[in-house]
């Protein structure tokens, strides 16, 4: 019967007092007993990446080897897996198991030169490293995008090229004083379209410069049924309370000169009302989805306000609906395109700023913007028996009126 060990558990031990397993790379030694080992370990015990480093030396009569368990010549097994050897003692047959690690060791040539690492380039970014890494272990997907962003990058660089040589052809026929007008006046323009209804300036009708359907689609004007009609039953007695609000004086005076029956009576009813919607629409700062429900506002109008007047924002955790000043601004351009279609392409200015509570100035850079003829009677003696009106009007006459940019200029102070 073959005889047994028991095993003996030794207890946690240090770096230092771990067995050594050595291997060559070389082959395998025959005269194991006439091999000098000799380890070295690392002075610097406070670094905790640098006290565990050490270096096995073998010599022989023959031939030096080499190993350490760091660095590119290490063997990363060490850091995988735990390795451990038995000692058994034949006496007490007890087997004790210590901790252990293992060394790659490596033939030393004397006088062969140790190669050098490469020094690493400081000059590439970060991007170019990347691109160096996916060149060499990326993915074909990877190596397919790095090659397609290469050639965009090359294809923008000549792009940019021939654009900065046709720009200095450009630049050198018409002369910079000149190109910089043009700009300027591109930019005021771009900015003015910005709020204004889609415009044909080669129209052969005032009433297709700004088609009314681009204000107001069939659909929507046809939604306005009942509630023309409500606008249309107004008393007098509400249209002057409408008066005195001061909110809506456009409408006012427009439904005192409606026609009494017909279809011209109904259409310019739903107009009102929606001309009032805007009116009330700009006087707003947050406006609630409910906007114009109380006033019978359709479902269908209500979106269209909402969506073409308004922008949205994200605040106290939900999304609100605001009236900045360029919708403002916008409200105002479309306020007076409807309006002209109401009144035989003429506006009331003075009423219409005073509805949107804006200032006369700003009322009369949208009406320019637009190319609207301004006219205001000249002021004079007339007769205490017939009113005279003072507001300043817009009208649309073919051609538009083209107006100079308007630049502010500072009034100088005088020195005493």
């Amino acid at each position: 019967m073959a005889a047994s060990c028991s095993l003996v558990c030794c207890e946690e031990e240090s770096d230092s007092d771990k067995a050594v397993i050595v291997r060559f790379s070389n082959g395998n030694v025959k005269n194991a007993d006439k091999l000098d080992f000799t380890m070295y370990k690392n002075t610097d015990e406070s670094n905790p990446r640098k006290k565990s480093r050490r270096i096995m030396a073998v010599e022989s009569d023959r031939m030096s080897y080499v190993g350490n368990n760091f660095g590119s010549g290490s063997l990363k097994c060490n850091n995988l897996c735990r390795y451990y050897v038995g000692v058994l003692n034949r006496e007490t047959m007890q087997m004790q198991v210590h901790a252990a690690q293992l060394f790659n060791m490596q033939p030393v040539i004397p006088g062969e030169a140790k190669e050098e690492p490469k020094a690493q380039d400081t000059t590439l970014t970060y991007k170019d490293k990347v691109d160096s890494l996916i060149e060499a272990f990326g993915t074909n997907k990877q190596k397919k995008a790095l090659s397609s962003r290469r050639l965009n990058q090359v294809c923008s660089d000549t792009l940019h090229q021939a654009v900065t040589k046709a720009a200095n052809t450009v630049i050198n026929q018409k002369g910079l004083e000149a190109l910089q007008e043009e700009v300027a006046e591109t930019e005021a323009q771009g900015d003015i379209a910005l709020y204004l209804p889609p415009c044909n300036a080669t129209a052969d009708r005032p009433e297709n410069v700004y088609l009314f359907d681009d204000l107001l689609s069939p659909v929507e004007l046809g939604a306005l049924e009942q509630a023309g009609s409500k606008m249309a039953a107004l008393t007098s007695e509400e249209m002057q309370k409408m008066r005195d609000d001061g909110g809506s004086l456009c409408v006012a005076k427009h439904l005192e000169n409606l026609p009494t029956v017909g279809e011209a009576r109904d259409r310019g009813a739903r107009l009102a009302f929606y001309l009032s919607m805007l009116l009330k629409l700009a006087k707003q700062k947050n406006v609630h989805y409910k906007f114009g429900q109380e006033e019978g506002c359709p479902r269908i109008v209500q979106n269209k306000l909402l969506k073409t007047f308004t922008v949205e924002t994200f605040k106290n955790g939900r999304v609100q609906n605001i009236v900045s000043s360029s919708m403002r601004a916008k409200l105002a351009a479309y306020s007076l395109a409807l309006l002209l279609h109401m009144t035989h392409m003429t506006g009331d200015l003075t009423l219409l700023h005073r509805d949107l509570r804006i200032t006369e100035a700003r009322m009369t850079e949208v009406a320019k913007s637009m190319g609207l003829t301004l006219s205001k009677l000249p002021r004079g003696k007339a007769d205490k028996a017939e009113p005279r009106d003072t507001n300043r009007h817009a009208s649309l006459v073919l051609p538009l009126v083209k107006y100079d940019p308007f630049i502010e200029r500072r009034k100088r102070k005088k020195m005493h």
